[in-house]
């Protein structure tokens, strides 16, 4: 296997510890009650702020919603201190990332409960979570394609389809899970994955 060089770095908003607070509190209310829990009186009630400090950083509930999204979404990506090579270590990234996100709290609380908001804030528009992940496959994509193991073309459209392969599956793992089990779930995720990638 290649030896990987260097960190992904996402370059995305840092939060100072207040920030942090209120979106720990948004987090907790996210898994807990879901995005419709999620109002600035709550919020201020739960970090223990007043309401105006929320709205120095965040115009609404929603935008609060989507930095709290934002920042377990970097999480996730942060914990990939290297970034893969070549095709078999971005399918392999892949799939650590969807069972990441599946085994998150927050997400794995809109994938079960609350579908619709799931897509709202995933689907629907392309906002910073989704960037973030399409700046870290279109790195791996980018070096791998150097490398040989994957065919060349335009590493950042292939990034938004391996994005939107992978939101999809794991949008509809629970609903056709009786369907599927979970090692033919990911033994057929991986061969859309390799398919995509492959020369």
């Amino acid at each position: 296997m290649t030896k990987r060089q260097g960190a992904f770095d996402p370059a995305l908003p840092s939060w100072d510890a207040t920030q942090t607070r209120i979106l720990d509190a948004a987090d907790a209310l996210i898994a807990s009650r879901g995005v419709h829990g999620v109002t600035i009186a709550e919020l201020a009630r739960r970090a223990g702020v007043s309401r105006p400090t929320i709205y120095r950083s965040w115009s609404d509930a929603d935008d609060a919603v989507r930095s709290a999204l934002l920042r377990r979404v970097v999480g996730i990506l942060t914990a990939f201190d290297e970034p893969a090579t070549s095709r078999s270590e971005i399918v392999d990234d892949v799939l650590r990332f969807a069972a990441r996100f599946r085994a998150d709290p927050v997400y794995r609380h809109l994938l079960e409960e609350e579908p619709a908001s799931f897509t709202r804030y995933t689907l629907e528009r392309v906002g910073s979570s989704q960037r973030a992940i399409l700046a870290w496959l279109a790195v791996a994509i980018d070096a791998a394609q150097r490398g040989g193991s994957v065919r060349r073309d335009d590493p950042q459209a292939m990034a938004v389809m391996l994005l939107l392969i992978t939101q999809s599956a794991l949008l509809s793992h629970n609903t056709v899970s009786e369907l599927i089990d979970e090692a033919s779930w990911e033994r057929e995720l991986r061969a859309a994955l390799e398919g995509l990638l492959r020369p």
